[in-house]
């Protein structure tokens, strides 16, 4: 599902060039779920941009799917990105003047592949799968910000992705929260098969993982797979 090749990162920086990432290689198969762990500053967001096409290399290269990113122009990566990418952002990124309703439904409209009944019918569905099946109505600033992240799941995975990629998931949440959407990511992975790439620097979040990938100063010090420590809950 994802290649990795010789991955690095530069920026200039006044007089010096700064290496975030150098040489990063690794492949995630289809039906993964995995974490990249690491101190701060150790790569790992300017990582997952990389996978996700959201931003490109200095060096190295990213296949998705089959498809390596560098034989594209924005538009085209743009276009895969919204053909088999999900993307969960720290912050959420809900838009403020939409309800919970319509920031799901967002990806199927730009998308154009759906007509607008079923879009809300599967926005409807999903929201309902995370929990918030009552709250349809509620604008970003009325949901509680587990919610709003439950909202951002939703829209993630409303275009039936084939990976997702999610930026500290539970950073900004309490504990009970942050459990919850763990939870959430697992039950989604395993019934959708949807892969899974997230970052964290929550070690106990990381062994809900099937694979860990741990950053030190833009380099690849340890990857290691295990069996992930399961708990089912109810949204």
């Amino acid at each position: 599902m994802l290649v990795a090749r010789g991955l690095t990162k530069e920026y200039q920086s006044g007089t010096q060039r700064l290496t975030v990432l150098r040489d990063v290689s690794f492949d995630v198969p289809a039906g993964a779920f995995v974490s990249i762990v690491g101190p701060s500053g150790s790569g790992k967001t300017t990582l997952l941009g990389l996978l996700a096409g959201l931003d490109t290399p200095s060096h190295g290269s990213v296949a998705l799917d089959g498809t390596d990113f560098s034989s594209l122009d924005e538009d085209a990566r743009a276009r895969l990105r919204g053909e088999k990418v999900g993307f969960v952002f720290q912050s959420f990124q809900l838009i403020p003047t939409l309800t919970a309703l319509e920031n799901v439904q967002v990806p199927l409209e730009l998308s154009g592949r759906v007509p607008l009944r079923e879009a809300g019918a599967r926005a409807r569905d999903l929201l309902t799968r995370v929990g918030l099946g009552d709250r349809t109505h509620h604008f970003p600033q009325q949901l509680s910000g587990g919610e709003q992240q439950r909202v951002a799941l939703a829209r993630a995975f409303v275009n039936e992705p084939r990976i997702l990629f999610a930026d500290e998931p539970t950073g900004n949440l309490d504990g009970t929260t942050g459990e919850r959407i763990v939870e959430l990511l697992q039950s989604l992975n395993r019934e959708s098969g949807c892969t899974i790439v997230l970052v964290t620097h929550d070690p106990s979040l990381a062994a809900r993982t099937q694979r860990t990938i741990r950053l030190r100063d833009g380099v690849i010090v340890e990857d290691v797979y295990h069996e992930p420590r399961l708990e089912t809950a109810t949204p």
